[in-house]
């Protein structure tokens, strides 16, 4: 059974800085994709960033490009986010997420099987 555990959320002043991570379990993952995505009060999930386990590529959705970094630690099954110049606009829960199947859009939530609990981020202006 996958898991996915994600904790570093908080609350901190325009312009900080948070570290997310997220523990996977239950599976091997190198063959897939993972993903960060958020939620807003009252808005859809929202893509954020992605990575390729096997290859390290790496997507980022045109709000946080520049001020966000996934990366991943294969050898603790761990993906992080890193984002700074955080601003009000990024208050959410984040997310994340593993493909259900190797290869798919990275972008879209459909492609993805197994999720987190989610972690809340807000950023006070």
């Amino acid at each position: 059974q996958v898991q996915l555990v994600e904790s570093g959320g908080g609350l901190v002043q325009a312009g900080g800085s948070l570290r997310l991570s997220c523990a996977a379990s239950g599976r091997t993952f190198s063959n897939y994709g993972m993903g960060w995505f958020r939620q807003a009060p009252g808005k859809e999930r929202e893509f954020v960033a992605a990575i390729r386990w096997s290859g390290g590529s790496t997507d980022y959705a045109d709000s946080v490009k520049g001020r966000f970094t996934i990366s991943r630690d294969s050898a603790k099954n761990m993906m992080f986010l890193q984002m700074n110049s955080l601003n009000p606009e990024d208050t959410a829960v984040y997310y994340c997420a593993v493909e259900r199947s190797s290869g798919g859009n990275l972008r879209e939530r459909i492609g993805y099987g197994y999720w987190g609990q989610g972690t809340q981020v807000t950023i006070t202006a």
